[in-house]
């Protein structure tokens, strides 16, 4: 694999535009377990509970496994050397920007600060009622649903089931799978709609495709140029010592 590495480190440091997709995969080594699979978090808990719909009608009972899940386990959660490379690689220039599926606010804790949130994140959460905006450190979950100060129930800004993709994060995609010469795909196996689709548009406009996953994706033999085998943390910290070499001997 280290030819590989040396590879993938050759093409990020030539690129003009870099862009980092990531998805659950990034965060399982901070303890945060993925959604779908064998271990994921629907194999505990029913998914329907993050359904729109059903969070209207019944918000005290999607409340108190949303705390149970995005607060308190979550919440414990520090970033990992995954996510500390990819800060890195921003800071040196090397990326140009991070779009991610997660809502866990790790890259951001990372260092990270060109980050497009696909679904949202838990740090927030906004007023059904009125629209305002709490920070969630800001707001008491001792008794749920949490309440605004007009009332009204208390919403975690990530997406749901049932609602649409924030425009922001879905433009800035878009126009990162438009302008990458070399795209970076880490910890996504592109099972989610629309948020799969990104890579395709990217190496159909040209970019280079580099993965990192511990097995075959739904990419892997549809797109992937260079295909890095492994846990995130282990594969980009290699990655991000290969790309520090390079970006000397360029110098």
């Amino acid at each position: 694999m280290q030819q590989d590495i040396l590879k993938a480190a050759i093409l990020i440091t030539k690129s003009r535009f870099t862009t980092a997709y990531t998805g659950a995969g990034i965060s399982v080594e901070s303890g945060i377990p993925p959604f779908r699979g064998e271990n994921g978090l629907w194999s505990k808990y029913d998914p329907q509970i993050l359904d729109l719909d059903y969070f209207y009608k019944n918000p005290l009972k999607s409340w108190k496994v949303i705390k149970e899940i995005f607060y308190d386990y979550f919440g414990q959660a520090k970033p990992n050397k995954a996510h500390l490379a990819l800060a890195e690689m921003e800071r040196r220039n090397l990326i140009a920007r991070t779009i991610t599926q997660n809502i866990d606010y790790l890259h951001q804790e990372a260092g990270s600060r060109i980050v497009y949130e696909f679904h949202g994140n838990c740090q927030t959460l906004y007023c059904l009622s009125c629209c305002t905006k709490y920070k969630a450190l800001e707001i008491s979950l001792e008794h749920l649903p949490p309440t605004c100060r007009c009332g009204g129930i208390l919403k975690p800004g990530f997406v749901f089931f049932g609602e649409d993709i924030p425009q922001l994060p879905l433009l800035a995609a878009y126009e990162a799978a438009s302008l990458s010469e070399v795209f970076l795909i880490i910890g996504t196996t592109g099972e989610v709609m629309p948020a799969n689709q990104i890579p395709f548009m990217a190496k159909s406009n040209g970019a280079t495709i580099i993965e990192v996953n511990t097995k075959e994706s739904n990419y892997t033999d549809k797109i992937t140029d260079i295909f890095l085998k492994g846990k995130a943390a282990g594969v980009m910290e290699k990655l991000s010592s290969a790309l520090f070499s390079a970006t000397l001997d360029n110098d």
